[in-house]
């Protein structure tokens, strides 16, 4: 392949939510993101996302366009498509830190590639499965208001919640979620999110208060601080519940350092976290190499890095919980084409690379 980098463009996006995204961590009501075009000597474009999510991966609107254009895209542009690797080197090494703006880079360039070859990015990955079903989270709020979120989505096709909780006591989420229980019935999947609201022994007993009520809860993700590695640990070995590792690991030695201590029994994967797809697939091996299964999530993204993130998710075995539908919560989206759902049942695109479409203005 002899294509070349020509050029890097960036364009910030803000878009209403349908509803405020309230956890223990933030409160958004609009999504602000930038869209990342790249443009190779043959003309073809490979589009990425970066999400600014300052109180996670510590990325803002400000920083992640000044790491994209002042810093990496000189480095990138003018790499040839033909040495992938040395070209995704380029872009980790570029700057320390900065996931957010290296993933996006990341994201257009296997866009590009997968485009070069004629096949979606998910069977350019591996194209274990063409479908995917998500879960949708309901946010933080009143009982009232989680329950008839809760049951609205239930209506709308959702067999899966992500219920947010930390932002209070563990007894008062204990309530909120028995509610939901009660509301949405026996045959619904609850998932917990507890965005490190929690301390270790508080998490020990909400969750195992949760088995004895008969919650039938299938996860809890990140009860304790991201750094809190022996708290997770510590949760782990005393909860029958599976705990979900999100925050905590960023990169591929964050996750080999948890996985030695059996600080999980699952891994959420994010491209926003990991710096890309590249990094996040390592995490995947590494997770498959000690058992432990892995998740795909987001931000508050649109459908460009989503889509992303689903096509890595259906490319790869060892990725079985899903947890896409940051775009769905968007009033509008910026581009066209990317998957599509049917309740929360996530089809990939048959066309080639991302196979969505930004025309800029």
């Amino acid at each position: 392949m002899s294509a070349t980098i020509k050029s890097i463009q960036v364009f910030p996006i803000a878009v209403p939510l349908k509803s405020p995204f309230k956890t223990a961590l933030r409160t958004v009501t609009t999504a602000e993101s930038l869209l990342v075009k790249v443009t190779d000597s043959d003309g073809v474009v490979g589009l990425g996302e970066a999400a600014p999510t300052a109180a996670i991966t510590g990325d803002t609107s400000a920083s992640i366009r000044y790491a994209i254009e002042t810093v990496l895209a000189p480095k990138v542009i003018g790499a040839s498509l033909g040495n992938a690797e040395a070209l995704k080197q380029t872009i980790e090494t570029g700057i320390v830190g900065n996931h957010s703006p290296k993933a996006a880079l990341n994201i257009a360039v296997n866009d590009l590639l997968a485009k070069h070859a004629g096949v979606s990015l998910a069977e350019y990955l591996g194209g274990y499965r063409t479908q995917v079903r998500t879960d949708y989270t309901v946010s933080v709020g009143t009982t009232d208001a989680m329950v008839s979120h809760a049951t609205a989505l239930v209506a709308e096709g959702f067999d899966t919640l992500k219920v947010k909780v930390g932002n209070q006591s563990p007894f008062e989420d204990l309530k909120q979620v028995r509610a939901i229980r009660e509301a949405v019935g026996p045959d619904i999947k609850l998932r917990l999110d507890a965005n490190q609201g929690w301390r270790a022994k508080q998490a020990v007993v909400a969750i195992n208060q949760m088995v004895d009520d008969g919650l039938d809860i299938e996860l809890v993700e990140q009860p304790v601080p991201a750094d809190d590695f022996e708290g997770m640990a510590y949760v782990t070995d005393r909860t029958p519940i599976p705990i979900m590792a999100d925050e905590s690991i960023f990169s591929v030695k964050d996750a080999l350092r948890l996985l030695k201590m059996a600080g999980c029994d699952i891994i959420n994967l994010k491209l926003m976290k990991a710096g890309g797809i590249d990094n996040a697939l390592k995490i995947n091996t590494l997770a498959a190499a000690f058992g432990v299964p892995c998740m795909v999530g987001s931000m508050i993204e649109s459908q460009v890095s989503v889509t992303a993130a689903a096509q890595m998710a259906a490319a790869k075995q060892n990725i079985v919980y899903y947890d896409l539908d940051a775009a769905m919560m968007f009033k509008n989206q910026p581009t066209t084409g990317g998957i599509t759902h049917q309740g929360g049942l996530i089809t990939i695109p048959d066309a080639a690379g991302l196979g969505i479409e930004f025309e800029t203005k």
